[in-house]
């Protein structure tokens, strides 16, 4: 079946599209780099003739991403023309229907999910994000697709070498009935110039790696490896358009740490900055005495009261827009609903929470005040867990880490609202 696209492919993608015959068929490599598109088109040709008598069905690790990756996509007629009027999909419904085959949707995290999968006679699916997609699951999704026919079609970005999906599957591909093909950013000819320098320039270290050049790389070595306290430390604070939020990691025998983030107002160039403005730390070994929730809350509160200069010369006292806090911590947070504020989880995905603060420091939008003592003795030994590593697993050593998680929750939990303030502002 030819589609009258609305989007012009790359050769890479045109190849790749008329070469992914195989049981499977994988895309990988950098963000932005086509292979989501070229994956997706080739769906959509295959729902078209697939084999009868089995389900088709897309997997992705949750609802929401399943929607914003896949669907997003689907139904642009920026990207598939008029196409996109046969596909129709309701964001968390557990069907679409794509040129009139019904398509079961399956979130990998759903445990619900794994029971409709398991009683399934497949011809078709659709995995996205496949390295987030649990070793269990993708081989029982493997065992369902037993139609006369039936193929995989998955899109991912790269992980560790040791990841399961890279040693079981790409690295035997001659073995298996694979087909692969690896995308980097600048196969995508269709972006403009400045978007890919200005792409490459935010990102560093692991994610630059991965996300850009599109590599199977170990996480080794500092996590934070562009932070430089000569750049990124300041001794005076701008003024601030907006107090964002307050993140809290909650500790009694560990240290409880609170970082305060402020977006400043445009500086002589235009741009805005984030900053790590003040930070609240207790440690209870070192002051030999554990507080309560309520005194917790107490010096949480004076904290905040006082900050001083928080709104101009002379003032005292923020109200940030969020107070979120480690997700861990209920009665810390009933305890705040009690004194009168109104706290939220923090989101606490390590990894994205990780790249977010990674992005900010690459990007130079992030600057700390000397003051925050407890993150900057922190971020200079910040390290991937070496053993984890080798195991295809990315985590942070879960040593001296308080204040870094404080910041974490802060920083990524607001990201949408500070992305477009951080857009430069016209300058004459």
């Amino acid at each position: 079946m030819s589609l009258a696209l609305a989007v012009r492919l790359s050769p890479k993608q045109e190849r790749s599209i008329a070469e992914s015959t195989a049981r499977l068929n994988i895309w990988w490599g950098a963000i932005r780099s086509g292979k989501t598109i070229a994956s997706l088109i080739r769906w959509v040709t295959f729902v078209a003739t697939a084999p009868r008598g089995g389900s088709l069905v897309i997997v992705g690790k949750t609802a929401d991403t399943i929607a914003r990756n896949v669907f997003d996509v689907l139904t642009d007629p920026a990207i598939m023309g008029p196409i996109a009027k046969r596909i129709t999909y309701t964001r968390g419904a557990p069907t679409a229907t794509i040129l009139g085959r019904k398509v079961e949707i399956i979130s990998s995290n759903d445990a619900r999910s794994e029971n409709r999968l398991r009683g399934m006679t497949a011809a078709g699916a659709y995995v996205d994000e496949a390295t987030l997609i649990e070793r269990p699951f993708w081989d029982m999704l493997l065992s369902r697709l037993s139609v006369k026919g039936a193929k995989l079609f998955a899109s991912t970005n790269p992980d560790s070498p040791s990841h399961w999906l890279k040693k079981d599957f790409l690295d035997r591909a001659a073995e298996l009935d694979l087909r692969q093909w690896h995308f980097r950013l600048d196969d995508n000819h269709s972006l403009d110039a400045a978007y890919v320098k200005a792409l490459k320039s935010e990102y560093s270290g692991l994610w630059y790696k991965r996300f850009i050049a599109g590599l199977w790389v170990m996480a080794e070595g500092a996590i934070y490896d562009q932070f430089d306290e000569d750049r990124h430390v300041v001794d005076e604070l701008p003024p601030m358009e907006k107090w964002l939020a307050a993140g809290i990691d909650y500790g009694t025998v560990n240290p409880f740490a609170a970082i305060l983030v402020g977006v400043s107002t445009p500086d002589e160039t235009g741009q805005r900055r984030i900053f790590l403005a003040s930070e609240l730390r207790y440690d209870s070994r070192v002051e030999r005495r554990q507080l309560t929730d309520s005194e917790y809350s107490e010096r949480l509160t004076n904290w905040l009261d006082h900050i001083p200069d928080a709104h101009g010369p002379g003032t005292r006292g923020v109200r940030p827009d969020w107070l979120l806090v480690d997700p861990s911590a209920a009665s810390f947070i009933a305890q705040l609903y009690r004194d009168g504020h109104r706290p939220i989880q923090g989101d606490n995905a390590v990894l994205d929470g990780i790249r977010t603060v990674s992005n900010l420091i690459a990007a130079d939008h992030l600057r700390v005040h000397r003051s925050c003592r407890g993150f900057l003795d922190e971020v200079a030994s910040y390290a991937w867990d070496e053993k984890k590593a080798e195991r295809g697993e990315d985590a942070p050593v879960k040593v001296d880490d308080h204040s870094l998680d404080a910041a974490r929750y802060a920083l990524h939990s607001t990201q949408a609202a500070w992305l477009r303030l951080l857009e430069p502002v016209p300058t004459f």
